[in-house]
């Protein structure tokens, strides 16, 4: 199995961000071809999974494919709308308080689902697995930190605009009357 397929075998953002240094590295360092990864540079092979505990996953994993879609496009939505709320040229508290409610509620909708999920999948594992997979998370878990001390030492620079998850706030240029 390719290491891009073998990324949805486990939901946890942390795992994730490990598997794509994995497949960055992988990628990057293929000069003469394709080459399959080493075990120290797949996350997955490192668990060993058996056949029959990469079908139980992937079953877990379509087991909640529509509420996963569902949950993921109602935060988008959220998060859009407070958003929205946010750039008003006159912003409305009261609506504002309320979008950021649904936000935190989408939020909590998918931390659940993705909590339930990663639950369901430990118990495929064995203990070995599990304890491998405790030690992928820390690593991930300090890849982060160390991505978060990078980017506080070499904050990007701004061109005048207020910016805020990606997108440009032009009307904080504007004068309020």
């Amino acid at each position: 199995m390719k290491i891009v397929g073998r990324l949805f075998l486990l939901p946890t953002f942390a795992l994730t961000v490990v598997l794509m240094t994995a497949v960055i590295t992988t990628a990057q360092s293929q000069d003469t071809g394709p080459q399959p990864p080493s075990p120290a540079q797949d996350p997955i092979a490192q668990l060993n999974l058996t056949p029959e505990q990469r079908q139980q996953i992937r079953a877990i994993r379509e087991q909640n494919k529509e509420e996963r879609a569902l949950v993921n496009r109602r935060l988008r939505e959220t998060k859009l709308a407070l958003e929205q709320a946010l750039d008003a040229d006159t912003p409305n508290e009261s609506l504002i308080e309320q979008r950021a409610r649904e936000a935190g509620e989408a939020e909590s909708a998918s931390i659940r689902l993705r909590a339930l999920t990663e639950s369901r999948i430990r118990r495929v594992l064995t203990v070995e697995q599990v304890k491998t997979f405790r030690a992928l998370r820390a690593q991930a878990q300090g890849f982060r930190r160390e991505q978060r001390l990078e980017n506080q030492s070499n904050p990007p620079r701004r061109r005048g605009l207020n910016q805020r998850n990606g997108v440009i706030r032009q009307n904080l240029l504007r004068k309020r009357p």
